[in-house]
């Protein structure tokens, strides 16, 4: 009797349009990241040109109307684009940082006049975005930051620092969330400041990190530094409104990313398995072997769905924050525990970091911290009940 193969998944929101992308970004990433990954995992930074050629490529922004040099796509472009960097196993370009999150809220929140100049230079690459907010004393208590923002005539006297910053390196364009105002979320805004050349910004130290190695993240710190008044992004006052509204979309582009990973994991060890001996038969033909498989598999398939969900939710946009932290929490926890139990069927090798499981492995920590700890998305979904 012939075996019955398993049947593919398609994502109920994927169309030929997108399937057009995936081929276009698998493409690029094939070429401009595979063969860069060990060089930008030593440097700890992708190379600088490697933004504008994404942006030649029509990569960035691609959910950025066409008007302000975008691609005019959804949510659903964005998440092709990350699925196919994880497939890349690249985990180094900042893509979603500066795509699905700085230019969503210069989109949101900006003036024309800030759109007009900001967005287009962020689709081409000329720009490289990043956005400022956890402080070495506040991470997913956004209401406890301290950085600190004073009207001074026509500009903002910004003193502070930040931490754990996601193009941090390379950043010319960056979102600071800092206090305006009094105590609480009530004093947050969010100012734009244009980083080259800009007298008291000063780049901290390269953080060494346990996965994610060729991602430039930093330490960054503001000394009297000047900032436009006009760089404020809506009112005084706004920021932690402004945050609250995009933090479901950055919990969405976790959740991809978690998704996509677990998927290639278990891709992985079954090849792997397949073709490893012990005992004089592969490592497949074990019970406990195929019994953890099946297991992965229907675990990632249930996070699938839910992420799924999520995504035709936010296309229609009805994500409420509690369902996006369902997703986040639940999808990085089985990442997490996916690549775990598939980087036990390795064996030893599975430590090795020539092997992709063992970086996936070191990677996928940080899901379940950065973009609110699955602590808090728990707390966030209790208080929707």
């Amino acid at each position: 009797m012939p075996l019955i193969e398993r049947t593919p998944y398609r994502s109920p929101w994927l169309n030929e349009e997108l399937d057009d992308l995936r081929h276009l970004a698998k493409t690029f990433f094939e070429k401009e990241s595979v063969p860069n990954r060990e060089r930008w995992e030593k440097q700890h930074q992708v190379d600088r040109e490697f933004w504008n050629k994404a942006g030649d490529a029509g990569i960035l922004c691609i959910s950025i109307p066409e008007e302000y040099g975008g691609g005019g796509g959804t949510f659903a472009h964005e998440a092709v684009v990350i699925e196919e960097q994880a497939h890349a196993m690249d985990d180094a370009f900042g893509y979603s940082v500066h795509s699905t999150i700085v230019a969503h809220y210069i989109l949101n929140y900006g003036n024309e006049e800030q759109k007009q100049r900001w967005l287009p230079k962020l689709a081409s690459g000329e720009m490289v975005g990043a956005i400022a907010m956890t402080e070495p004393g506040a991470g997913s208590d956004l209401q406890s930051l301290r950085t600190r923002a004073v009207k001074d005539g026509d500009d903002y006297v910004i003193n502070g620092s930040k931490t754990f910053i996601t193009n941090g390196s390379l950043c010319d364009l960056l979102i600071i969330v800092c206090r305006t105002g009094g105590e609480g979320g009530q004093g947050l805004s969010l100012i734009v400041a244009e980083t080259q050349d800009l007298p008291g910004f000063e780049r901290g130290r390269v953080l060494e990190k346990l996965g994610q190695h060729g991602q430039d993240t930093r330490e960054l710190f503001f000394t009297d530094m000047r900032v436009p008044a006009a760089n404020l992004l809506g009112n005084e006052g706004d920021g932690f409104v402004q945050l609250m509204v995009q933090l479901p979309q950055e919990r969405l582009i976790l959740a991809v990313a978690a998704v996509v990973a677990a998927e290639i994991a278990i891709d992985l060890t079954i090849d792997y398995v397949k073709n490893r001996e012990a005992f004089g038969k592969s490592i497949m033909s074990f019970q406990n072997t195929r019994f953890v498989l099946a297991e992965c598999l229907t675990e990632a398939l249930a996070a699938r769905t839910l992420l799924d969900h999520c995504i035709g939710l936010h296309l229609e946009a009805r994500l409420d924050p509690a369902t996006a932290s369902q997703a986040k929490y639940f999808t990085t926890d089985k990442q997490v525990e996916i690549i775990d139990r598939c980087l036990q069927l390795f064996g030893g090798y599975g430590y090795m970091l020539e092997y992709p499981i063992a970086k996936m492995y070191a990677s996928a920590r940080v899901q379940k911290i950065y973009g609110g700890t699955n602590e808090i998305m728990k707390e966030l979904i209790a208080r929707s009940l």
